[in-house]
């Protein structure tokens, strides 16, 4: 066997370098099997107060034995018997052996796996909320500082009329803020699998109670309850729906493309010099060109949103593929899909915190290109302003055209600046006019500044005072 300390064990880069030490967590063993022992625990306990003959011996012993797990014992198990969940039943009646009679008594193998999975769903729910809040601030913040700086508008990737720096960066929240209403959603549906036995009929919990339906019921509200649910499913086969797992990676797979969409933009403001991501002192470009700063944050951001787009689908036909009340061929997917889509997505919203914390603006750079293009874009308010000085409107139209296209053969073909306004300023037909008024980039900009301001306070503001005690802290990304 290969020694770990040769590094000949395969690392999970999303473990590694891009999910959270939290996220992790909730995928670790540690986690799975430590929710298996407290859900017998409150089972146990919800059997108890119903009336069943389980002690308090039994119960403090079950208690006093959560977390002390004794892997190698249930390995060893699990080998012997090919089933994890009867090879850790008997892991942890070795540590409480008063309660070995008691442990798991009417469930089956999902009472443990699929209310577990439903608690690190929405544990890791939670998480992706935080980040979304974080990234949502981030992006607000930076929206206020260039509320009012004007830049070109791109659409078909091509000049178009002026925004601002500040309200583009509304477009990135925007779509972000729709992530969030949608895990709030998520996180509001989610739901309890609860104690409904082999196929879902909790013919075995109607047994244990001599046939007393109010019993079987009440203690599905119980164990809820002290798992931390309000409600469960009101009706599953022998897992919960796998329905619910493609609702919630589609969840993911929409901030996916909220990410790649703000990360190519950036991208795109980096080759034009305008907008470029933050870049550290020692950070290095390019291994052969060394004044190249390459975007590689929102890179490797665009890479895992990708992913997390590509998984997507996996849970869906996973879903279908389900038959009856159960098959087992969810298993090896989900054990693959849910974690890496979590972290994967989780590492893509730390990216994106730690470069709308970071971005670095160009004023003058943007302030070019916007010279370079207003004269185009300002052409009707000239049209218009020669005419209240006395001019004829169509008249003045086509020595606009004449010297608008005279002027883009210079810029295209020769290679050469703008020259519009100076041949307009030498025709006598529009020498009247004050250009410097006419060519102010502020007043090009519509509404965009008052529109920012309205978002932050009517979008923004609100989700900030809702989530107050999430905000704060700055994002160590993982090299």
């Amino acid at each position: 066997m290969a020694s770990k300390r040769n590094g000949e064990q395969y690392r999970h880069p999303l473990a590694e370098r891009n999910a959270s030490a939290q996220m992790v967590r909730l995928f670790s063993p540690a986690k799975k099997f430590g929710s298996w022992r407290r859900l017998w625990l409150a089972l146990a306990q919800g059997q108890r107060e119903l009336g069943l003959k389980i002690t308090a011996k039994q119960i403090r012993q079950m208690q006093q034995h959560l977390d002390d797990i004794d892997y190698g014992y249930a390995a060893k198990m699990e080998k012997k018997l090919r089933h994890d969940v009867m090879a850790h039943i008997h892991t942890y009646a070795k540590a409480a052996p008063a309660a070995a009679g008691i442990i798991h008594l009417g469930a089956t193998s999902a009472f443990v796996g699929d209310n577990t999975d439903l608690i690190i769903i929405r544990e890791a729910l939670e998480l992706v909320r935080a980040r979304l809040v974080n990234v949502i601030d981030a992006l607000g913040r930076f929206a206020r500082r260039y509320r009012s700086l004007p830049t070109l508008g791109r659409t078909h990737l091509q000049p178009a009329q002026l925004t601002t720096v500040g309200k583009r960066a509304t477009l990135w929240a925007h779509d972000f803020v729709l992530d969030l209403a949608e895990i709030e959603m998520r996180l509001e549906r989610l739901a309890f699998r609860g104690t409904k036995g082999t196929t879902g009929t909790q013919a075995s919990f109607l047994a244990l109670f001599d046939g007393d339906h109010r019993k079987v019921e009440r203690l599905e509200k119980l164990v809820a309850k002290k798992m931390g649910f309000k409600k469960c499913y009101a009706v599953t086969g022998q897992t919960y729906p796998r329905k619910v797992d493609a609702q919630v990676v589609y969840a993911l797979a929409e901030i996916a493309t909220s990410v790649q969409k703000f990360c190519n933009d950036i991208r795109l403001l980096a080759s034009m010099k305008e907008i470029e991501e933050p870049f550290e002192k020692k950070q290095v470009g390019s291994s052969a060109m060394a004044y190249k700063r390459n975007p590689m944050r929102c890179e490797r951001a665009t890479g895992l949103a990708r992913y997390v787009l590509s998984v997507a689908s996996s849970p869906a036909a996973t879903a279908a593929e389900q038959m009856f009340e159960r098959t087992l061929d969810d298993s090896a997917n989900r054990r693959i899909t849910l974690p890496e889509a979590f972290m994967a997505i989780e590492g893509t919203l730390m990216i994106v915190q730690n470069v709308a914390e970071g971005l670095v603006v160009y004023p003058k750079v943007i302030a070019a290109h916007v010279r370079a293009e207003l004269p185009f874009m300002a052409t009707e308010n000239i049209i218009m302003a020669g005419v209240r000085a006395g001019g004829n409107r169509q008249e003045l139209h086509e020595r606009i055209r004449k010297h608008s296209q005279a002027a883009a053969k210079r810029v295209k073909l020769e290679g050469r600046d703008n020259d519009l306004i100076e041949r307009l300023k030498g025709d006598a037909a529009f020498g009247k006019l004050n250009f410097g008024r006419l060519l102010r980039p502020r007043d090009f900009v519509g509404r965009a500044p008052e529109q920012v301001d309205e978002f932050l306070r009517e979008v923004v503001g609100p989700i900030r005072r809702k989530y107050r005690k999430l905000l704060g802290g700055e994002v160590e990304l993982k090299v």
